[in-house]
């Protein structure tokens, strides 16, 4: 009880978001490496549309509370139920792109929304 008065929002938020995307099967994002075939869940921080010339995508940031992990979807404009805000699980190849862990044209389910 005390350290829900002594806790920052941001520690709060993170702690509420582990807790969340606790799933069976699924591994936290600070804990995967690249190659693996892994399950994440959280909730989605950003999507953007990149246009490209060649290959336009759609990028989503999912944050667990420990991590995030960008999943990529290749030749993508829009998915429906694909926005900020949305949780989500996520299955694929983890790759490193610029340092930071990726999944390209993940297998997603969403989440119930709350």
């Amino acid at each position: 009880m005390l350290r829900k008065f002594t806790a920052t929002d941001s520690e709060l938020e993170r702690e509420e978001m582990r807790r969340d995307s606790a799933k069976p099967g699924c591994l936290r994002a600070n804990v995967v490496r690249r190659g693996e075939l892994v399950n994440v869940a959280g909730r989605l921080r950003t999507v953007v549309y990149t246009p490209r010339t060649n290959l336009p995508t759609l990028e989503a940031e999912l944050y667990d509370g420990t991590d995030v992990v960008t999943l990529v979807f290749l030749g993508r404009r829009h998915i429906a139920g694909i926005e900020p805000g949305r949780a989500l699980t996520a299955s694929g190849r983890i790759a490193l792109r610029d340092g930071r862990k990726v999944i390209y044209n993940p297998h997603y389910e969403l989440d119930a929304p709350k």
